[in-house]
């Protein structure tokens, strides 16, 4: 059985206004064309709707049931309307955000809280990954955004830079570099390195070594599989020393010093990079995007 619309329409209108002409002048229809109506649904349901007199209408026990269901099937289509607009406004939805640095030392941390604020009917779910299995799931959806350490190396789709943090030296308390409040990298010359395998070690490595080298002569850096807590922890008992980005340092270990690492220049830097796939229409993703160049000032990278 096909119910229009129009016609629960009518009999809504027939109702809260007790009167066909009412309801008709209500809803900008001739009377006649209201009452065809209501008499064709109640042909459709083979039941009365009202009880008609001079004085107006009344609904019926069946009526009754009717308008309540009626109103209960407009509450829910108007719902259905605004979540679909909010959905491809980007105002609802889900956005799958990967990272391949730990969430609870990253400044994103801070973004994240900042647009959940703004906009708390998007569900954002978080999947920490390695940089090549973040990469290799942007094209497969598996997340909609990817956010890492350093250049999107072997990365053909559209990424964007966005913030970068100093790079920090880890030492042991009774390292004799732990009483200096800054630490330039030609101190470090004769040190050993111990890195973590996982983001953003490599791209660490890279650096050390871009500082570092000379002719003949390269830096001992040992890379092992394990995270950067654990790296960190380890130069408690080691003869190592280890370098991370700044957020790290809210990490407190009683035996870890964290002093800032420079060269003439300044500071050393890394940046955090945003990537995704050209072909991800997600209205949610477009909206995040939209956060990041407005509260991040990024540089957008095609």
């Amino acid at each position: 059985m096909d119910i229009e619309l129009g016609s629960l329409r009518t009999v809504l209108a027939a109702a809260e206004h007790g009167s066909f002409r009412r309801a008709a002048s209500a809803l900008n229809l001739k009377q006649s064309s209201l009452s065809r109506r209501i008499r064709l649904l109640e042909g459709q349901l083979g039941v009365p709707l009202f009880e008609r007199s001079s004085g107006g209408v009344r609904l019926t026990p069946a009526g009754v049931g009717v308008v309540r269901t009626a109103r209960s099937v407009f509450e829910q289509m108007d719902r259905m309307i605004s979540t679909a607009r909010a959905v491809g406004s980007g105002d609802a939805g889900n956005l799958t955000i990967g990272l391949s640095t730990s969430l609870s030392v990253s400044k994103l941390r801070a973004v994240l809280a900042d647009y959940i604020k703004a906009l708390p009917n998007v569900g954002v779910r978080i999947a920490e990954r390695s940089r090549a299995e973040l990469i290799d799931g942007l094209d497969a959806g598996d997340s909609d955004i990817a956010i890492i350490v350093g250049e999107p190396r072997q990365y053909s789709g559209p990424s964007m830079s966005l913030w970068s943090e100093r790079i920090i030296v880890a030492l042991p308390a009774n390292h004799a570099l732990s009483s200096s409040e800054v630490i330039y990298w030609g101190d470090l010359r004769d040190e050993s390195f111990l890195l973590s395998r996982r983001d953003p070690g490599p791209d660490l490595r890279n650096i050390i070594v871009r500082k570092l080298s000379a002719p003949g002569d390269a830096p001992n850096i040992e890379m092992w599989d394990m995270s950067n807590e654990s790296i960190l922890a380890m130069l408690e008992v080691g003869s190592h020393v280890s370098v991370h980005t700044e957020s790290w340092t809210n990490l407190a270990w009683p035996g870890v010093r964290y002093r800032e690492v420079r060269d003439t220049s300044g500071p050393s830097h890394i940046t955090f990079t945003a990537c995704w796939a050209r072909h991800n229409k997600n209205p949610a993703l477009v909206r995040f995007l939209d956060f990041l160049r407005r509260n991040h000032h990024p540089t957008l990278i095609t």
